[in-house]
């Protein structure tokens, strides 16, 4: 006699989440390469990827969802909702890891080595142009000082080089750094300051954000203050404070080489 085996259906949610979550990276891939290549607007591009990672976060439903129907009626389809959520753990990874960082760091978008008199970007022509039609506004008091708590190390840089010579390794460094300067100012004048306006873009999708550097000759050297101020957001994930320590770092290095 012929046994009738009966094999326990799959369960739909584990079905649908790894489609899902393929649909949400295709989603969002496509809308990152957009945005980053200037194939599209920002808020476009922005809606785009958001609705990727809210695709994302419904194949992780779908994937619990699985879990549970596996758990409690012994249905199949384990391995395909572990992979759905796989899945969609490569779309919510990288947003999930700025979001922590979020919570961590206070909400800043202009970050500056001198908080009592920060640099001031340039206004000229070329400048507000680069910007976009915009001139960062100078922060408030108390905001300047959740910076002094979060970031003890942003802090100006002293070279014991006159301002001529400090001037070219600034100018180097920013180079080195990738940044598209805007306007630069020799030392010079009555009180023999340099500058340098710079625009700099974030790694994934490649938005500007505005830099400035003020040089001032001291008795010892020169001393070396740089702003860094997100133009899109309410925070910038602690980005600022790392592109000036970066290029701070820049400047040592190319100071010491020189000696």
């Amino acid at each position: 006699m012929r046994r009738l085996i009966l094999e326990e259906p799959v369960s739909r949610a584990a079905i649908w989440s790894p489609r899902v979550a393929a649909f949400a990276i295709a989603v969002t891939v496509i809308a990152v390469i957009l945005v980053r290549f200037g194939r599209i607007e920002l808020l476009p591009g922005a809606v785009s990827i958001a609705t990727g990672l809210v695709l994302a976060g419904v194949a992780v439903l779908l994937a619990l969802a699985a879990f549970a129907r596996v758990w409690t009626e012994g249905r199949r389809g384990l391995g395909s909702a572990v992979y759905g959520l796989v899945l969609a753990a490569f779309v919510l990874g990288y947003p999930g890891f700025y979001a922590l960082r979020g919570l961590t760091l206070p909400r800043l978008t202009d970050v500056t080595t001198d908080i009592d008199q920060p640099p001031t970007f340039s206004r000229s022509q070329a400048a507000f142009e680069a910007r976009g039609g915009r001139v960062p506004a100078d922060p408030p008091a108390e905001t300047r000082q959740r910076q002094r708590d979060a970031y003890p190390f942003v802090a100006p840089l002293t070279l014991d080089l006159p301002p001529q010579e400090a001037y070219e390794i600034v100018r180097q460094a920013a180079l080195n750094r990738g940044w598209s300067i805007v306007e630069a100012s020799r030392p010079g004048g009555r009180l023999g300051l340099g500058r340098l306006d710079a625009v700099d873009r974030s790694f994934l999708l490649r938005l500007p954000d505005d830099v400035t550097v003020r040089l001032r000759p001291r008795a010892d050297g020169t001393r070396i203050d740089v702003r860094s101020a997100s133009r899109y957001g309410g925070h910038d994930y602690g980005a600022n404070a790392r592109r000036i320590r970066n290029f701070l770092d820049e400047v040592s290095n190319l100071a010491i080489t020189q000696k």
